[in-house]
């Protein structure tokens, strides 16, 4: 039986590659795992600051609209009888109400948002269990 170079090759070597073959295989998994992180927290963050925009123009909105919501409210409630204290009273109370309402949807919008950001790092998991699957074969 004739002998090969691969034969030949002592074991120290071989052991000397495979070590080094994980070592670089191990230092392009960081950097997947760096840049896929990166990039999901380029996402969430994207997705924070699209929530905070939104709530800051529904305060500015809001703040601008409340005032006369309330007063036509309570005008239309004074026309229906109900005397000017209380028609104040009830029109703030309702727009207060309706206001929240909205409120609540729009923030439980942008953290179900938020949520939709898995932070799993998925590409590089899958290339990891790859790369231990090849390092089994091996050996």
């Amino acid at each position: 039986m004739a002998r090969t170079s691969e034969d030949t090759t002592p074991l120290s070597e071989l052991v000397g590659g495979l070590v080094s073959d994980v070592t670089g295989l191990l230092r392009k998994e960081i950097d997947l795992a760096k840049t896929e992180a990166s990039e999901k927290l380029s996402h969430a963050l994207n997705g924070i600051e699209v929530l905070i925009v939104g709530l800051v123009l529904a305060i500015g909105a809001v703040g601008v609209l409340l005032s006369a919501i309330v007063q036509g409210l309570a005008a239309f409630l004074v026309t229906q009888g109900i005397a000017q204290p209380t028609a104040n009273a009830i029109a703030a109370l309702v727009v207060a109400i309706v206001i929240g309402g909205i409120a609540w949807a729009m923030v439980s919008r942008g953290i179900g948002a938020l949520r939709a950001t898995k932070m799993k790092l998925d590409r590089t998991a899958t290339s990891i269990r790859r790369d231990v699957d090849v390092v089994k074969e091996k050996m």
